[in-house]
């Protein structure tokens, strides 16, 4: 899908900056100007540099169960297991009691990815040195089996919100990349997939507008049906990607990252834009435009492919004007937004852009 991955890649870095909105602000910059090889040396340097300055401010505690034989008794006495090491003439209380310790699921987390990434044959040695330097001071936390980490269930709060960002990056390596298992030892893809390419791209466009354009007041809202009668309970959720919105105009951006952004439409080969795709965007635009005013406009935004044929219409449907458009990843990352801005001002005008 990439003409050159060392561009892309390096893409990538500015990508997460703006989906996470922490990565230039915690010193991460001096990365841009890096070369990385590999996407694992991308995620690798992040994550040597985010544990190192964790570290500095103390890694993360929460109180753990223990349960254990005691001397003296400790937070609540097992009265069952103190019974059995009397009856065996042991002087021994069985205690279970918490303690603040490091040895969590989010520390778990951090040291299972930064191993496997040490043990990818393909690391630059520079990353795998960072790492392991960073790993001398996890000796008290286990590694944690990748498959048997809930994601959907970590919380964050005030005093592990610093771990937000490490443990995304950790998300993308353990379930974007990790491939198979052999004799203990986990094998990486070279490259994410369009999953959790599809998702970064996303965010990365929102949040762009977010930051940069905050007049237009980018959001991923909710649309409700424009029904005449009768009770929407039952209709899908029509969840937009990304909405802009400057006094009575709106645009709706739906991205799409595919491997293929046309589709065969029959067996001649002819090929046309994802009829699905159309049908969902002029279905939001309509929706959203309650009073045909005509000053909604939506677009779907693919991801530039190595394919002949690169997307770039725009059309009047039912008095909404719809265009289907290509956003090229693999260039420098400034005409990247560039491409951006132009979506913005091309729709809205001379909207006042904020620079980084």
């Amino acid at each position: 899908m990439t003409k050159d991955k060392g561009i892309l890649i390096r893409n990538i870095y500015y990508m997460l900056s703006y989906a996470f909105r922490v990565l230039k602000l915690s010193n991460y910059d001096e990365m841009a100007s890096e070369k990385f090889e590999h996407i694992q040396d991308l995620f690798a340097a992040i994550l040597a540099k985010g544990i190192a300055r964790q570290l500095k401010q103390g890694l993360y505690k929460e109180y753990v169960s223990h349960y254990d034989n005691l001397s003296v008794l400790r937070g609540k006495l097992d009265i069952h297991g103190t019974i059995h090491h009397k009856l065996q003439r042991k002087q021994k209380l069985s205690c279970e009691y918490d303690e603040l310790s490091e040895n969590n699921v989010f520390n778990q987390i951090l040291k299972t990815t930064s191993v496997i990434l040490i043990q990818q044959p393909s690391l630059n040695v520079k990353r795998r040195k960072a790492l392991k330097k960073v790993m001398l001071h996890f000796n008290r936390v286990d590694m944690i089996e990748p498959t048997c980490i809930k994601w959907n269930i970590l919380q964050f709060q005030k005093n592990n919100q610093s771990y937000k960002m490490l443990i995304n990056i950790c998300y993308f390596v353990l379930d974007g990349l990790l491939l198979s298992t052999d004799k203990g030892k986990y094998k990486m893809a070279t490259f994410l997939d369009d999953q959790q390419m599809s998702r970064l791209f996303e965010k990365f466009v929102l949040e762009y507008y977010r930051y940069h354009y905050p007049s237009l007041r980018a959001a991923a809202s909710q649309i409700a049906w424009n029904i005449d009668a009768g009770a929407a309970d039952f209709l899908p959720v029509m969840q937009t990607d990304i909405v802009l919105k400057s006094r009575n105009k709106v645009l709706i951006i739906d991205t799409k990252y595919y491997a293929h952004t046309m589709q065969v439409q029959n067996r001649y080969g002819s090929r046309t834009f994802h009829s699905n795709n159309l049908y969902q965007i002029f279905t939001y635009v309509k929706n959203q435009d309650v009073g045909n005013t005509g000053n909604v406009a939506g677009m779907l935004l693919y991801a530039r492919t190595e394919e002949t044929i690169v997307p770039d219409s725009d059309f009047i449907m039912s008095g909404n004007k719809i265009s289907v458009k290509t956003l090229d990843l693999n260039t420098a990352f400034g005409d990247i937004a560039g491409q951006l801005d132009h979506i913005a001002t091309s729709y809205f005008g001379d909207v006042e852009k904020k620079e980084a």
